[in-house]
């Protein structure tokens, strides 16, 4: 991609815009509301990412609005995702590695989601660390978080970190951007940013960060938390401090115009090992967090000793989820295959699933791998006429023979989970 320089209003440079649509192609997505795609963009790149520098470099920038996507969630509700455009992707990605940039070295210690060198197992380490100094914990859910982000407020939020003219110009133009509804119709947007875009999670993080991180250790410095994106987890000595503690976060959520979630707000008991009891029954003794489930559990240690600690591992609702993954790809119906295949055609769920879950106490996964032996088994049934009309027990001897034979075949197998 090589073009003439021209004298350009906004400092934004062509290598930006090349660097950002690696990125956005390495992430993959669909296409928006434009219908480009990806491999679109890629076969000709000088007709469709000239014209993004040139308008980014020139300040004539506009996005178009982005398309509505509704997301089940385990509750049974649906989460409204916006897709913007491949090309708005990559010009959300030129901003976004500026501006993080900038914000990231300024960004709470406690603030885990959407950075470098960070991520979700830190979170939960440091969770797991927390729940075994403090008795009490707060697990916060705020309310359409995403959906309610006053755009005023993020606007004073950004100009706080920067003055750059391009970055408050496109910023602003992005939260402001309509969505396309599924039948076609433009709703403009007064509040929020669309949860999809490339930006929207730095956007959250700058927000949050005014709005709860700051403000929260300077309130309370006695307590300590963690926040991975919208979702936050308090931890508190008392139980009276633990309800003066939501109070206070409630009022001032009110104030940064946000909500939260009414019943979903718990004040949770972190049962382990102490020196003497409290003296009344606490309404809750667990939580999730980040797809993990804290509660007590017996942790040996590695001189062999065992204690009651307050740990994570997979929760029940990831579990299910994994389940109805599995049942979805219909396994037991791939009978033109042989199990060799079917072993390579799970590998990469089950890598991810074991470097993600595995990360704390893996051996909570073995419910959800003993689904997967089932079905398995179910697949043998199908697939070998001889033991169709024979009890599945003898399926599953069958398979079990062969995990003895080749135990590193599956990937669970080689986890330790064979039939």
């Amino acid at each position: 991609m090589i073009f003439e320089e021209k004298q350009k209003s906004q400092p934004i440079e062509k290598r930006q815009v090349w660097e950002a649509f690696k990125a956005v192609k390495k992430k993959g997505g669909s296409a928006g509301v434009d219908g480009l795609n990806i491999p679109d963009i890629e076969s000709e790149p000088r007709k469709y990412l000239y014209p993004i520098w040139n308008r980014l470099a020139s300040g004539s920038y506009h996005p178009m609005p982005v398309r509505e996507v509704l997301i089940p969630k385990d509750d049974g509700s649906k989460r409204a995702l916006g897709i913007p455009t491949v090309v708005d992707r990559v010009a959300q990605m030129v901003i976004r590695e500026e501006l993080e940039s900038i914000v990231n070295k300024q960004f709470s210690k406690n603030s885990f989601g959407y950075r470098p060198k960070t991520g979700a197992h830190a979170a939960v380490h440091q969770c797991s660390e927390n729940c075994m100094r403090y008795n009490w914990a707060i697990d916060l859910d705020i309310k359409g978080f995403f959906d309610n982000i006053d755009h005023e407020l993020m606007m004073r939020a950004v100009k706080h970190f920067t003055s750059k003219g391009h970055i408050l110009l496109y910023v602003e133009r992005w939260l402001k951007c309509p969505v396309q509804k599924q039948d076609g119709t433009i709703q403009q947007r007064t509040k929020g940013t669309p949860q999809g875009g490339v930006i929207s999670p730095v956007l959250a993080n700058i927000f949050l960060h005014f709005a709860f991180d700051s403000w929260f250790e300077r309130k309370h410095p006695e307590c300590r938390f963690e926040r991975y994106a919208d979702d936050i987890i308090i931890h508190c000595s008392t139980f009276k401090e633990a309800l003066r503690v939501l109070n206070t976060v409630t009022q001032r959520m009110n104030q940064c115009k946000l909500e939260l979630k009414k019943g979903k707000n718990n004040i949770v008991y972190c049962k382990r090992k102490t020196p003497g009891p409290i003296r009344f029954k606490p309404k809750y003794s667990s939580f999730d967090f980040l797809g993990f489930t804290f509660e007590p559990r017996m942790v040996r240690t590695k001189r062999g000793m065992w204690f009651l600690a307050f740990a994570p591992a997979i929760s029940r609702k990831r579990q299910r989820r994994i389940g109805q993954t599995l049942f979805k790809m219909k396994i037991h119906r791939m009978v033109h295959l042989q199990l060799s295949d079917l072993a390579h055609l799970l590998a990469a769920k089950l890598r991810g699933w074991f470097n993600f879950y595995g990360k704390f106490r893996m051996s909570e996964m073995r419910h959800v791998m003993r689904l997967l032996n089932m079905r398995l088994a179910h697949w043998v049934r199908n697939k070998y006429r001889r033991f169709r009309r024979k009890h599945w027990f003898f399926a599953y001897l069958w398979l079990q023979e062969v995990s003895r034979k080749y135990p590193a075949m599956f990937v669970h197998w080689s986890a330790g989970f064979k039939p």
